[in-house]
């Protein structure tokens, strides 16, 4: 990946953003978490045109697939940051995997709210997604300016 200190400097700084957000919204108690899933399922459902007779409907699932995403972005973040400092990319995995561990500690600490190993694993397996994601988007990209190369040479 092309280094420069500019796109370090905005990969640290949006990565520091990346875990405030995550690390803020654990902060909030459990009322306060939940009312605001409840406002994006209302929206989701919504926009989608969907309803359920059951208010709790998705609930869960809607939370999971939030902090699933959110830590692919933080997967994506920090692949990209490994990448332009030459380090391998398993240490983005680790980190990951930290900042989820830190996570659900923190919760622990919060009213209405609980630490769950199994939030960990989705948590890490976002970051590994996200990871992935870059990974294959950086390499598609390689490969197609390589090709673009051997064409003007021809």
């Amino acid at each position: 990946m092309i280094r420069t200190d500019r796109r370090v400097r905005l990969c640290g700084t949006l990565l520091a953003l990346n875990i405030l957000f995550i690390w803020g919204n654990s902060l909030l108690p459990g009322s306060v978490s939940g009312a605001i899933s409840q406002f994006v399922r209302d929206l989701l459902a919504f926009l989608l045109g969907s309803s359920s007779g059951d208010p709790n409907a998705g609930h869960g699932l809607l939370r999971k697939l939030a902090h699933f995403t959110e830590f692919a972005c933080l997967g994506a973040l920090l692949a990209w940051l490994l990448g332009m400092l030459c380090k391998p990319l398993p240490f983005a995995l680790l980190f990951g995997f930290l900042v989820a561990s830190i996570d659900e500690t923190i919760q622990y600490f919060v009213p209405n709210r609980g630490p769950a190993f199994k939030d960990v694993l989705i948590d890490t397996a976002g970051a590994l997604v996200g990871i992935s994601l870059l990974f294959l988007g950086y390499t598609i990209r390689k490969k197609q300016a390589k090709q673009c190369l051997e064409d003007t040479s021809k």
